[in-house]
């Protein structure tokens, strides 16, 4: 039995994170993120369901969904099922942050605020990058300068951190460090050190959590162990139909050029009734 609750569940996520006993959590791993660039001394939480902004329109749902003292906006996300789309929909939930900003009439100079949209992704996304975070911003393209700090996208592909628990050189590393291992340590590293990891220790105890808070938290790690497990099937199947489709392509280039059967069924794998109807 683990000790402390997975953050890649729903509610182990936003217990972490989004909630009213876990803002100071969710301030200092804020913080770590944006060093030397910006300094959080306090959040609010914002209702994570907004409506839509146009007739028969879908509403949008955040994980966490909160706003600065500058009242700049951040949204932190959760994914943990790959989806082609990812990307374009990351912008779309930072664009419409920004357009909700407007206000009617002609006093308005689009004063707008900025919005920070930091996205966890369980899986690799290669057009997103190769590193474990990549931060996106508007740039000129020729003087590669900051255009315009008001829209700021940070991905952190949690597969590609690979750094072990003596590796961690800052607190940045050191939350996902703890984050990506949270499900398999026994004893939280740094919380005999740092106040805010003693903190997430207390939050994240599994024997914390009241009856009914297990209960809602042992189906929504059923339930995400079982989108693991479909996951790995369908990877599974995708393997052995590529490995499927390449060896009838290897048939089906050796039986152009003339190839024997024997030969072909040597080197593909495939059986002369395969063959023939190549």
């Amino acid at each position: 039995m683990a000790n402390y609750i997975n953050p890649f569940t729903d509610i182990g996520f936003k217990r972490i994170f989004g909630q009213e006993l876990s803002k100071p959590l969710l301030i200092d791993f804020l913080n770590n993120l944006l060093i030397g660039e910006k300094r959080i001394v306090n959040l609010k939480f914002l209702d994570k369901e907004l409506p839509p902004v146009f007739v028969d329109d879908r509403s949008l749902i955040y994980d966490i969904y909160c706003e600065l003292d500058d009242n700049e906006k951040i949204i932190v996300e959760m994914q943990n099922c790959e989806q082609s789309f990812f990307k374009r929909r990351s912008i779309y939930y930072v664009s419409e942050a920004i357009a909700r900003q407007g206000e009617k009439g002609p006093k308005w100079q689009y004063d707008i605020k900025g919005v920070y949209l930091i996205a966890f992704l369980n899986f690799r996304r290669p057009d997103i990058g190769e590193e474990f975070r990549t931060d996106v911003m508007l740039m000129n393209k020729k003087s590669k300068e900051i255009f315009s700090d008001k829209l700021r996208l940070v991905y952190l592909q949690l597969p590609l951190f690979e750094k072990g628990v003596d590796e961690c050189e800052n607190d940045f590393d050191r939350w996902i460090y703890v984050l990506k291992n949270m499900e398999t340590i026994k004893r939280l590293p740094w919380a005999a050190q740092n106040s805010v990891f003693q903190k997430l220790a207390e939050i994240a105890d599994v024997s914390s959590l009241t009856k009914e808070e297990r209960l809602h938290y042992d189906e929504a790690l059923r339930k995400y162990r079982d989108t693991l497990c479909v996951l790995e099937s369908a990877e599974q199947r995708g393997l052995k139909r590529g490995r499927e489709e390449g060896r009838a392509e290897t048939a089906r280039n050796m039986k152009a050029d003339g190839m024997s059967i024997e030969l072909i069924q040597k080197y593909s794998g495939l059986s002369p009734e395969e063959i023939a109807k190549l």
